[in-house]
């Protein structure tokens, strides 16, 4: 890759970024009493995005930001009021940006024709004038002429940025009547000159209708590659003071110091490598320990001490490592009230959301996956959950609705929460769709309230009278469990009829490490998630019974679970196949909870897992692998798919199967 497709990078996550600041910025703007500093905000992301297209020929984006940026210039200016129209133009225009962006990393053109509708409408809006285009004048007067002294010292690798000093101040002198001195104390000699350095420095004299922002503007894309300073002088001021002004030395101006850096931008590539050598890292430190694990201590005191600290500094690099990975839900938080906004205005409802814990970090293979489940949820809460104002009044409601979207970490997990205070899950009615059509046995009768809740998770249902650009086809809730589930987490629903319903996300940090206890069977080990595990007991000889054509069930104070026997899954030779002098440990999955049967617990081990698709077809019960110390590769179990195997009348050994 060269210089100008790394910077042509950088431009386009850096677009993506400001896009997203943008639409959050637009998101709270009061239109009744919009904020100056957010009318700026706004419009400097606009400008930064205009301003970088130019210098990559992406001509569709700088010519739709032009426009978006002359109708935001405006609404700062107060020529043009906010109103609701014209923040959801606005964002509308955030989404043709974000697509034509999309097509620049894709090196493509974008669709011709894109976000013509919406440039006519910015277009539109820009030639509005409003009453209170007077009472939001500019702070200064059209006519009034003010002077300004800049010092403008760039920093000898300001060329490396891909910037041009000459057009800076071409730029600026568009602004008004400009004087400038070139300060040539810094140039070497000719022999020692390095052509990508710049040594050179600007006195300039600006007389301009302009502010002190629009000044700065000009300046915005080199703010962190130079020395700058803006002062304003007497407007009466005569010529000869402002020689004065101009012949004074650089070197006495005050000027501002460039912010220090906080944080670097990594390609996602290198904090992968990163984790996988602290994994293999980890792995070669317990193969060390297992081995010397039987030598003797007096003898080899110091060996083994440095062995510890060696365990003790990896445990510290694996979590500074690991956390690099971690990034903030609110990535994710912000993209919702948008999709709030949105559906509650096409549904004629009034919804407030409400975020909490948005600081909350998990890996980033998570947030990458959780987008589509968060974003069915808050639909499906805010088209099935939240009333519209009438019938909510008429049920003594606020008219307004909420919707509560908030995280938390908890041991190892986290817990994503949607609640609202709608209606609730109407059970008759769901019910009553899913015996219509054929999802659940007889009259369902049998089912707990709880278990009719969960049967919107269904595939194929729906409550929708009809089917909507919204919901009605059926599809969502089971691509949610499904997502979820896939991840390593579980959803459940709490519901409240006729006062609102929560679904309850929990999540792993992290798909790299895993907490795990090892169980041997045989000759074997493997590997049971600690999150899965609610205890382990030896069973006595009668509470363990066969039950005919199904699997064996155990008796665990009065509650019969099904017991699954690992050695007849995974075919393993030399294993106790009696339950009632092997362990059984009990398991908590989707299905509800079972116990496994192995002949002897090894210990709890955090563990490192590798993917086995790269290598082999997916395996039914198992959902990863890992190396222990000794060496040997051990299987992760998915206790999900053990359950189901479990409950088949005829189970066959999974590896044949599969």
């Amino acid at each position: 890759m060269n210089d100008l497709d790394r910077f042509r990078s950088i431009y386009i996550t850096e677009c993506f970024e400001l896009l997203a600041e943008m639409e959050s910025l637009l998101l709270e703007l009061d239109i009744d009493a919009a904020e100056p500093e957010q009318l700026n905000a706004i419009f400097r992301c606009a400008h930064s995005i205009k301003g970088g297209s130019g210098a990559f020929g992406l001509t569709e984006i700088m010519q739709f930001t032009h426009v978006l940026e002359a109708l935001l210039d405006a609404m700062r200016e107060g020529r043009v009021a906010p109103c609701r129209d014209a923040v959801d133009t606005l964002l509308q225009s955030v989404d043709i940006v974000t697509r034509m962006v999309q097509a620049a990393q894709e090196n493509e053109s974008p669709p011709a024709g894109l976000g013509a509708d919406i440039l006519e409408r910015l277009q539109a809006f820009c030639g509005k004038k409003t009453a209170v285009e007077t009472s939001r004048a500019a702070p200064h007067a059209e006519g009034e002429m003010r002077a300004y002294t800049i010092a403008f010292t760039p920093h000898p690798s300001l060329f490396a940025t891909g910037n041009e000093p000459l057009l800076l101040l071409r730029e600026l002198g568009r602004l008004g009547e400009m004087r400038l001195k070139v300060h040539t104390g810094g140039l070497p000699s000719l022999a020692r000159m390095d052509p990508e350095q710049c040594y050179l420095s600007w006195r300039i004299e600006l007389r301009t209708k302009k502010s002190p922002s629009a000044i700065r503007e000009v300046f915005e894309f080199v703010e962190d590659a130079c020395e700058l300073s803006i002062e304003e002088i007497a407007s009466a001021a005569t010529k000869q003071e402002r020689k004065e002004t101009i012949a004074a030395p650089a070197e006495e101006t005050p000027v501002s110091k460039a912010p220090a850096t906080t944080s670097i931008r990594v390609d996602v590539e290198k904090v992968d490598r990163l984790v996988n050598m602290v994994g293999e890292l980890v792995i070669t430190e317990a193969m060390l320990r297992s081995q010397l694990r039987d030598l003797p201590v007096d003898r080899y005191a110091e060996l083994l001490r440095g062995v510890d600290e060696l365990s003790h500094h990896m445990r510290e690099l694996q979590e500074v490592v690991m956390s690099v990975r971690m990034q903030p839900v609110k990535s994710i938080f912000s993209r919702m009230p948008r999709i709030v906004r949105d559906i509650s205005g096409q549904l004629g409802k009034d919804i407030r959301l409400v975020t909490s814990g948005e600081a909350t970090e998990v890996d980033k293979t998570v947030i990458e996956q959780l987008g589509d489940p968060l974003t069915h949820m808050i639909r499906n809460s805010v088209d099935h959950g939240i009333e519209t104002p009438e019938v909510r009044l008429a049920a003594g409601k606020p008219a307004q609705g909420t919707i509560h979207l908030s995280a938390d970490n908890r041991g190892g997990m986290i817990l994503l929460e949607i609640r609202d205070d709608g209606a609730g899950i109407n059970r008759p009615k769901v019910l009553a769709k899913a015996v219509e059509k054929g999802l659940v046995q007889g009259d369902g009768s049998q089912l707990t309230p709880e278990e009719i809740d969960h049967l919107i998770f269904l595939p194929g249902f729906s409550t929708a009278e009809k089917v909507s650009n919204i919901s009605g086809r059926g599809v969502g809730m089971d691509v949610v469990k499904r997502n979820i589930e896939s991840l390593g987490g579980t959803v459940r629903i709490v519901n409240q009829p006729g006062q609102g319903s929560a679904f309850v996300v929990a999540l792993p940090l992290t798909l790299a490490i895993l907490d795990g206890m090892i169980v041997r069977v045989g000759a074997e080990n493997y590997i049971i998630p600690i999150t899965s595990i609610l205890e382990t007991l030896r069973p006595g000889a009668d509470e363990v019974r066969r039950v005919e054509g199904r699997s064996d069930v155990i008796n665990v104070r009065g509650e019969f679970m099904p017991v699954v026997y690992l050695w007849r899954i995974f075919g393993v030779a030399e294993a106790e196949k009696d339950a009632g002098r092997a362990l059984v440990v009990l398991v908590e999955t989707r299905h509800g909870r079972m116990g496994i049967v192995v002949d002897e617990l090894i210990g709890q081990q955090q563990v490192v897992i590798k993917s086995l698709s790269a290598n082999a077809d997916p395996v039914k019960g198992v959902s990863g692998a890992t190396i222990l110390g000794d060496g040997r590769v051990s299987l992760i179990l998915e206790v999900n798919d053990i359950h189901t195997f479990c409950q088949e009348r005829k189970p066959a050994p999974l590896l044949e199967a599969a």
